[in-house]
């Protein structure tokens, strides 16, 4: 966790409730990079409506792990079309990918650029070899055969998954561009949210999709 991380955590933990006791001026020299941690922003939170149907859960995904947390997601979803002949529309999963688990919501070409593969020791999902490949971007090109090839990321995105990304956790990702690339952080967060995979949905952080995602009826399961 980085030191920037920990500071918004710590912050974070106040109740919102004093932050409206607090004088503007004291506001006022709260330093820039937290200030902006604790402004007002729109955040997308329409992907609750898309929870729907008979049998809804949320896959909580904190750790690497091989991008096993994300092919349980899909495996949960044929599960039940399988075993309860569930029609597809009535099967609802949610990925919440949180922690150390933030990489898995970035593109390739962000693992290629700043060695994501090696630093976090990833392994090949089937081979449990060593990987510079983001695991659940992989394909049958890649070693993963059909049906878990439908488990990649992208697969259960064009399906309709939705699929949730930590903005706490993010801030990793921004603190390695901005030390990597040498620029501020203003310009490395730009970079860090085009690297997310398309479809990915950024919120504030990952127990409040989780929490969000339960509200509207889904089950709860702690993935990776």
């Amino acid at each position: 966790m980085t030191v920037n991380r920990r500071t918004f955590l710590g912050a974070a933990a106040v109740n919102a409730a004093a932050f409206a006791t607090i004088p503007g001026t004291l506001l006022a020299n709260i330093p820039s990079d937290l200030k902006s941690q604790l402004s007002s922003d729109e955040w997308n939170v329409d992907w609750t409506n898309k929870l729907s149907g008979k049998h809804k859960a949320v896959f909580d995904n904190a750790e690497v792990e091989s991008g096993y947390g994300v092919w349980r997601a899909a495996a949960w979803a044929r599960q039940n079309m399988e075993v309860l002949k569930a029609p597809m529309n009535d099967v609802t999963p949610s990925i919440v990918l949180r922690h150390n688990a933030i990489v898995l919501a970035m593109q390739q070409s962000f693992w290629d650029k700043y060695g994501i593969g090696q630093a976090k020791k990833v392994t090949h999902p089937l081979t449990q070899e060593a990987t510079d490949r983001n695991p659940v971007l992989l394909g049958e090109k890649d070693g993963i055969p059909a049906p878990f090839n439908q488990a990649s990321l992208t697969n259960q995105l064009s399906h309709g998954v939705v699929v949730l990304a930590c903005n706490l956790a993010l801030q990793d990702c921004v603190d390695l561009i901005s030390k990597t690339d040498k620029i501020d952080a203003a310009q490395a967060r730009k970079r860090a949210i085009a690297y997310l995979v398309p479809g990915v949905i950024l919120q504030p952080s990952g127990v409040f999709a989780v929490t969000l995602a339960q509200e509207a009826g889904a089950s709860y399961v702690k993935a990776s």
